[in-house]
């Protein structure tokens, strides 16, 4: 089983996981608000805004787990993918060391180019690899920016 299908399955777990919890958490709001008492109401209404928020952040996580796989797809089509970060290990990750001894290249490649969708993703798959989950995610979304300015541009 590939990496993409194992991360696929566990993303879809975990979503309905996640609904299933918005679910019972909705049902138990409803019996709170219908109570009429003040304390039960306002616990009503709390558990009625977590869900939403959670579940806005779960829509947000999976939107840009959707725009990230697709610019990862489009470099591998292009044979843009970093090729020097060495062999995957069996977690399907990169090694370490090997990335940390390439980060540079991809960082001042993004600086070179910084409206470049291109460098800034390379650059997020890099820090991915270096173990740098923060700014990898940050360097994804400035490419899924740039990405969506280019296309609206065309």
């Amino acid at each position: 089983m590939s990496v993409r299908t194992r991360a696929l399955i566990g993303v879809a777990i975990m979503s309905a996981l996640l609904v299933l919890y918005f679910v019972f958490a909705g049902v138990r709001a409803v019996a709170l608000l219908t109570t009429g008492t003040p304390i039960a109401v306002a616990m009503g209404v709390a558990l009625l805004v977590l869900p939403l928020i959670g579940a806005w952040a779960l829509g947000r996580e999976l939107l840009f787990g959707l725009r990230s796989t697709a610019l990862v797809d489009q470099l591998k089509a292009e044979d843009l993918l970093p090729d020097d970060l060495g062999e995957a290990g069996p977690t399907g990750k990169p090694d370490r060391a090997t990335a940390d001894a390439a980060f540079d290249r991809y960082r001042e490649a993004a600086e070179a180019d910084p409206e470049g969708w291109r460098s800034w993703a390379r650059l997020g798959i890099v820090y991915d690899a270096c173990v740098d989950r923060t700014r990898a995610r940050a360097a994804i979304r400035t490419a899924i920016s740039l990405e969506r300015a280019e296309h609206q541009a065309r």
